[in-house]
């Protein structure tokens, strides 16, 4: 029997790690035409944010090279960093996690680029991909 998606859920961005945001946002803003939108940086990275028709590209470049995206770069180059899944209840979510035997990065949630709450789950229990949530 199929489950029905919970309400609310979403695609809310794709976090792309890049080497430049200079270098790669023309392809994005200029070829493809998406609209900037304003974002404020965190954990170490620059953040520029693209809209995709709804849910948003949000272009990830280090600040320095120790920080998780400069890490990510050096190790695997510039790729998908990772997903991010609105969902309606963001405490519910984690404890849905966290029950199911889901890793959780951060185990209270915090304060994400665009001021809105979130929280990683770990790939070693998403399927290898770094899944973020955040309060739709």
């Amino acid at each position: 029997m199929r489950q029905s998606t919970p309400k609310g859920l979403r695609i809310a961005h794709v976090g792309i790690a890049v080497r430049s945001i200079a270098e790669a946002l023309p392809f994005y803003r200029e070829i493809l035409g998406m609209r900037e939108v304003e974002l404020a940086p965190t954990d170490g990275a620059r953040i520029r944010g693209l809209d995709a028709g709804g849910p948003l590209i949000e272009l990830l470049e280090a600040e320095e090279e120790d920080s998780p995206i400069g890490r990510f770069v050096a190790r695997r180059g510039p790729a998908i960093h990772h997903i991010c899944f609105a969902v309606d209840d963001l405490d519910a979510a984690l404890d849905r996690c966290r029950a199911a035997g889901a890793r959780v990065i951060d185990e209270a949630p915090r304060i994400g680029a665009e001021g809105k709450r979130i929280a990683f789950l770990h790939p070693a229990s998403t399927g290898g991909v770094l899944i973020e949530l955040t309060e739709a």
